[in-house]
């Protein structure tokens, strides 16, 4: 085959070969004669058919292997089953009880008591009871006078729950007793064991209050909210005084834009039956009504709220009223994610004081005070909150605020007209009224590692400026604040209260006697508060509280010191009533 294939190709290259000479020269031809073709031939090969010879010293012979098996019977009792999936143990929540009763005791007579009942009615309906007391018989260090008090409240509640609305309706009760025993030094008898003027002095004042309330929330509907209650507070002294007031929420979508309404009222009404340098008495009635709009702008990270709050304001008892305007404008924008977040405000607003909120902050006011609304101009504030990590937040804030008529406690000076009653020897405070400007600064940091231990710590400084009273009275210059929660074991835990106030500042007043210098700077106190307890199972469990812990002997009024260290002991159980 390799031999016809090269006989080919030489036929056909020299037929081309002749073909290209043949047009190179086309004036002449001539003739070639093949005597005879082209036979190549290939020789035949011959293999050598040999061996190699191995020159090994040395020929290992293989010698052959024997395999055996020795084989041992084993008995064995393994049942081979049908294989399942595991399934994970599942943890039993804790059981909540509906019910629960504590009762503690300590010294200086100490007694804390409390309880707890909801009673299911049925799926959406429950009724509760809460009933709670603390009070003390006295025995504080350097005083002359009884400085026992009561705190006791009860609350009774209704709600209700469907698909559309919740509903909470309440009716409460409180009764607090105090005594004015904080009598300046100026009023001590230089023997007061045997003194008749102390043995005379009844300083004790009792404060009751009544109060009804209901709160509805609409889930579906433009109409949001709506909040009233009714308060009726009066004391030893014959003071009455009755609180009404009404909040209302509604909400609108437009344009993907979320607009608000907020709606109020509220109207005071209260009669004192004596002025402080009077015998007379005096009825007061304020009546305010607000409708506040505003319109929240979402875009990203930047949320503004923008609204106006427009209050009319009216002192009956004077047939005198004004019509207030308050900017509620405030904006946050997230610069860095949740690490941190800027914001800042300016609001109003024309705020009713009652003669329950001044001796709720002071109980030791005497029924003697003049009551009026303060009207807060503005109030600027700018800062920046956000997350250092994820157990970590806090909070940075600046503000500053003006406000016209702003109550001050200040302490009385001894009275004349009142002789003989027990709040007229200088240990009693009014309520005093002035324009004043506050600049404060603001830090707060929490700290929540997990649910064993919580730890939250704030602080904050201000600066006063009045305009007609020598002082800011009695408003401290600096607050500070930490507390903490900690689960030490499945048992055991504890938790921590420590405060601390700045100086105050308040006068020494009397018509009998002149004072080199009649401010009084208050010292700043620092205060120590703990507990511990121990969960002897789910139900019942112990704990020890103790008050005052470094036994400071500090005074939150002037003249009023404080009780000592204070330890109080008891247990709290929680039942079922099936």
């Amino acid at each position: 085959m390799r031999f016809q294939a090269i006989k080919k190709n030489l036929f056909f290259g020299l037929i081309l070969f002749g073909g290209i000479l043949y047009a190179q020269d086309p004036l002449g031809s001539e003739t070639v004669t093949v005597v005879k073709p082209y036979t190549p031939s290939v020789r035949d090969a011959s293999k050598i058919k040999a061996s190699p010879v191995r020159n090994d010293s040395v020929t290992l012979q293989k010698k052959p292997v024997q395999y055996s098996i020795f084989s041992v019977p084993v008995a064995s009792t393994f049942t081979p089953v049908k294989g399942r999936a595991t399934t994970v143990e599942r943890v039993r929540p804790p059981k909540v009880y509906d019910n629960y009763a504590t009762l503690g005791f300590g010294n200086y007579s100490n007694v804390l008591a409390e309880f707890y009942s909801n009673i299911e009615i049925d799926r959406s309906k429950n009724f509760g009871v809460f009933l709670t007391h603390n009070s003390s018989q006295g025995g504080i260090d350097d005083v002359y006078l009884d400085d026992k008090f009561y705190d006791t409240e009860l609350n009774l509640n209704y709600n209700t729950r469907n698909r559309d609305l919740s509903w909470i309706a309440e009716f409460g009760a409180e009764h607090q007793l105090f005594n004015w025993y904080g009598l300046p030094e100026y009023n001590v008898p230089a023997n007061p064991d045997t003194s008749q003027f102390l043995a005379n002095l009844d300083p004790q004042q009792n404060y009751y209050s009544v109060y009804v309330g209901s709160e509805i929330e609409l889930y579906d509907s433009f109409f949001e909210k709506a909040k009233a209650k009714f308060r009726h507070s009066g004391d030893s002294f014959s003071t009455a005084e009755n609180h009404f007031n009404v909040d209302g929420l509604f909400e609108v979508e437009i344009a993907e834009e979320l607009i608000t309404t907020k709606v109020g009222a509220d109207i005071l009404n209260g009669k004192f039956e004596q002025r402080y340098d009077s015998n007379e008495g005096y009825d007061y009635t304020y009546m305010i009504f607000n409708a506040n709009p505003s319109l929240l702008i979402l875009r990203d990270d930047l949320s503004i709220n923008l609204g106006v709050n427009f209050v009319y304001g009216a002192d009956v008892e004077n047939s005198d009223g004004d019509i207030y305007i308050y900017p509620t404008v405030n904006a946050s924008y997230k610069l860095a994610g949740d690490y941190f977040t800027a914001y800042a405000g300016l609001d109003g607003d024309l705020e009713q004081n009652t003669y329950y909120n001044f001796y709720q902050a002071n109980p030791y006011v005497s029924p003697t005070l003049t009551i009026r609304p303060t009207d807060s101009k503005y109030k600027g504030y700018v800062g920046g909150k956000g997350k250092l990590s994820n157990a970590i937040s806090y909070n940075l804030k600046a503000s500053y605020q003006s406000q016209f008529d702003k109550p001050l406690f200040r302490r009385n000076y001894d009275a004349m007209v009142l002789d003989g009653e027990p709040y007229t020897n200088g240990n009693s405070f009014d309520v005093v009224y002035d324009d004043v400007k506050t600049l404060a600064l603001a830090a707060e940091l929490n700290v929540d590692v997990n649910r064993n231990f919580r730890l939250g710590i704030n602080t904050e400084f201000l600066n006063y400026n009045t305009d007609d009273q020598a002082e800011a009275w009695n408003l401290p210059n600096m607050t500070a604040s930490l507390n903490a929660d900690y689960q030490i074991t499945e048992k055991w835990y504890s938790g921590a209260n420590l405060f601390f106030v700045g100086e105050r500042k308040d006068e020494n007043r009397s018509l009998s006697l002149t004072f080199v210098d009649p401010i009084v700077t208050l010292d700043s106190y620092f205060d120590a508060n703990a507990h511990v307890g121990y969960r002897f199972n789910d139900q019942l469990s112990a704990f020890v509280k103790g008050s005052n812990l470094l036994n400071n002997n500090y005074q939150k009024w002037m003249d009023y010191n404080v009780q000592g260290v204070q330890v109080l002991g008891g247990v709290t159980y929680k039942f079922d009533f099936n």
